[in-house]
């Protein structure tokens, strides 16, 4: 079958498109035909090398499709089933091994593609606005890349939770974006500081919790534009990692708060998975979640793809099509 494999670390360049045989699901698994692949920074990260993974690898672990067969064991996920995951084997193939446990259920009224590009980063979303820092009504939030695929969707459920939301871009079109999804301020960082612009707009008071997957290029200044006692979510690190700090600043700063989640931790359990994706889905339906797939490539463009998600030139999700 054709899969996408990283035999070095590098550039996008080391994504190469390759036959592999096809795998066959062992006991509590199974096997999906992949239609529709979520690209995410997590596979930059790990093509790159800051998270190790061993070589040869298949990147990717969000897909949608159809069920082919399982494993052993194997009870409620039957061949035919329409299905979802971000916890696949190296989902940038054309079948891609899935913990059964792991799968959801598509929706009869969600297409792949929706599945593909709303789970990551939906749930990501999800459990930012409702569990990390779970914003309530008055709340004023930061959000950074408020126009990538987690922005979008981040944007709509704090509005959704009555959050006063201030988001920051890099041009006017990612900013029209944001405002569409619901920010009610928006920023563009390479116009103006965003901390002076954020301190301005809350009155000098600051901000609840910001939100921040930018990494090193936003982290101080995002803990200057936080009350006291606030939150900084740091939940990617698309401009590179954060450098080590002395935690006396989260002191100094107005004990402040800091977590670095993931949303595996999230969806540890099936029932919270379920649950998680259960709202996504249901908002999808009634229209309250507004998806926006920035750009589809195929499968054997992928190199393609990563250069245009690191260089800032998408908006939304971008879809892998095999």
């Amino acid at each position: 079958m054709k899969a996408i494999r990283v035999h070095e670390n590098g550039g996008p360049e080391v994504l190469k498109v390759e036959e592999i045989p096809q795998p066959t699901p062992k006991a509590g698994e199974a096997l999906v035909a992949v239609e529709a692949i979520g690209l995410n920074f997590i596979e930059i990260y790990f093509r790159r090398g800051w998270y190790k993974a061993a070589l040869p690898f298949t990147p990717g672990s969000e897909c949608a499709g159809t069920v082919v067969s399982v494993g052993e064991g194997v009870a409620d996920i039957v061949p035919g089933n329409r299905v979802a995951t971000v916890a696949a084997a190296g989902s940038y193939a054309k079948l891609a091994i899935v913990p059964a446990v792991r799968l959801v259920p598509l929706p009869e009224a969600v297409t792949s593609r929706q599945g593909a590009a709303a789970l990551l980063q939906g749930m990501t979303a999800h459990y930012l606005a409702t569990s990390v820092y779970p914003v309530k009504l008055g709340d004023t939030c930061l959000i950074h890349a408020a126009a990538g695929g987690v922005g979008l969707l981040l944007c709509q459920i704090a509005k959704k939770l009555g959050a006063r939301v201030i988001g920051t871009v890099s041009t006017r079109e990612k900013a029209a974006l944001a405002k569409e999804a619901g920010a009610d301020e928006v920023v563009l960082y390479t116009e103006k500081d965003f901390a002076a612009e954020v301190k301005s707009a809350t009155g000098g008071r600051g901000v609840k919790v910001v939100y921040d997957s930018v990494g090193s290029a936003t982290f101080e200044k995002g803990l200057d534009v936080l009350a006291p006692r606030g939150m900084m979510a740091l939940y990617g690190q698309s401009s590179g990692p954060v450098s080590s700090f002395d935690p006396q600043v989260l002191n100094a700063k107005g004990s402040l708060f800091l977590t670095r989640p993931s949303l595996f931790h999230y969806v540890a359990t099936r029932e919270e998975l379920l649950r998680r994706a259960g709202d996504l889905f249901a908002w999808i339906r009634d229209g309250s979640l507004k998806l926006r797939v920035g750009a589809e490539f195929p499968l054997e463009n992928a190199a393609a793809a990563h250069l245009a998600l690191e260089g800032r030139k998408t908006t939304g999700k971008v879809l892998l099509i095999p």
